[in-house]
């Protein structure tokens, strides 16, 4: 036994002056990364994440292998995919859950970075590639959602896709580039099928970026005070086991979802094969574009709506800048933490509004969290961050710890 465990050990340590991988796992994730002692669970959602996009690759890879992005195969051969093909529906519903499952971990992901300050100086390069990824994500979940070409998928990709004719000068023909010809069509699902293949790569390269942002700096935390070696721990085995019991509860909750709920968040008409000459009575995106789509339809104008609705995420890049506090943690500032649980629940209510007819009591609420969705960025962070009075902050992680307060 000990000869044997010699010659792998030489074989590993041959390998590692060639191709250190060990050796880059270790830096990344093992016991070379320090990592401040007092994370919380709110810093599992980093490594779900990754666990989602791995999902998301691979079931995507089974479904390409079944699908034909062709307008007269495309929906049968769902269909197909679900009846037919060993593990064909585990792995369909494994994907179109998965989606959803994959927003709530970033939406949860963002407003932890913004309750925290992770986006403040040194961090503001990873919080960047953080919303270009979740740029790509949306992109990729687009596209995505017009493959099955379902009714929903048909008419959904021309109301968004019109938008675009917004634009002047240049708005029809991007329109026309995007369908590939005069409407909604064959060389549009092709397209998009393309696109939809390729993205989740360029996001895997964008989370690449963002792994290596975050090591540069280093984690923050939720005291948001920067960490001496001494309040320091090695990633693994403490936060790897904290990671692996987020990943056990966390895909109890997803595959209830996917065996026993997997219908809970499509739309019924996506089940109906697309049909040009009927318009559904009410178009609705997945609901995790929902909030941006209220935005769109608060703003009576086109084109002020198509600026506002990518405005409401663009703005995001400036954040860094337009809160004016030194402060990190929300934990020490209190003015901020209550305006910004306000504007958790203005998403909330943005959410609910975009699901609903624009008219009435929607439309109402619409302009209102619309109004302060922008206010909240461009008016309230940067007055907060001039006039609050922060509390005291503890001299260091271990003092805090200590006290109870990590």
């Amino acid at each position: 036994m000990s000869t044997e465990k010699s010659v792998l050990q030489r074989a590993f340590e041959w390998h590692e002056q060639r191709l250190p991988i060990g050796g880059f796992i270790d830096g990344v994730i093992g016991t070379k990364y320090p990592a401040p002692k007092n994370l919380n669970y709110w810093w599992n959602f980093g490594s779900l994440n990754g666990l989602m996009l791995v999902i998301m690759i691979a079931s995507g890879i089974f479904l390409a292998m079944n699908y034909t992005p062709h307008k007269d195969f495309a929906f049968d051969s769902v269909e197909r995919i679900m009846r037919d093909v060993n593990y064909g529906w585990v792995m369909r519903y494994m994907h179109a859950n998965g989606a959803s499952f994959f927003f709530i971990v970033v939406y949860i992901h963002i407003f932890r970075g913004m309750y925290y300050g992770s986006y403040k100086n040194p961090r503001e390069v990873l919080w960047w590639i953080g919303i270009l990824i979740f740029l790509a994500m949306m992109a990729t979940a687009f596209m995505g959602y017009v493959l099955p070409w379902g009714q929903m998928s048909f008419w959904g990709a021309t109301v968004i896709t019109n938008l675009f004719s917004a634009i002047p000068v240049v708005g029809d023909s991007i329109v026309t580039f995007l369908w590939g010809g005069f409407s909604v069509e064959n060389p549009t699902l092709n397209r998009f099928f393309s696109l939809h293949y390729l993205l989740p790569f360029v996001i895997f390269g964008l989370v690449v970026f963002h792994v290596w942002a975050l090591h540069l700096p280093g984690s923050n935390n939720p005291l948001g005070i920067e960490a001496t070696p001494a309040d320091k721990i090695p990633f693994h085995p403490y936060y790897t086991a904290k990671d692996f019991f987020g990943v056990g509860v966390f895909m109890l909750i997803y595959f209830a979802v996917v065996f026993w709920a997997p219908n809970m968040l499509g739309d019924p008409l996506n089940y109906e094969k697309a049909n040009p000459l009927v318009t559904p009575a009410h178009i609705v995106p997945e609901w995790y574009f929902l909030p941006f789509y209220a935005i769109l339809r608060a703003i009576p104008d086109k084109l002020l709506g198509v600026i506002a609705m990518f405005g409401s995420i663009l703005i995001l890049f400036a954040l860094p800048w337009l809160d004016t506090s030194r402060i990190r943690s929300a934990v020490f500032r209190p003015i901020y933490k209550w305006f910004l649980w306000l504007f958790v629940i203005d998403c909330a209510v943005l959410t609910w509004c975009g699901a609903q007819l624009p008219e009435g009591l929607p439309l109402i609420l619409s302009r209102v969290g619309t109004f302060w969705y922008f206010l909240h960025f461009l008016i309230l962070l940067p007055i907060i961050g001039w006039v609050e009075t922060p509390k005291p902050l503890p001299a260091s992680i271990s003092e805090a710890v200590l006290k109870g307060r990590g």
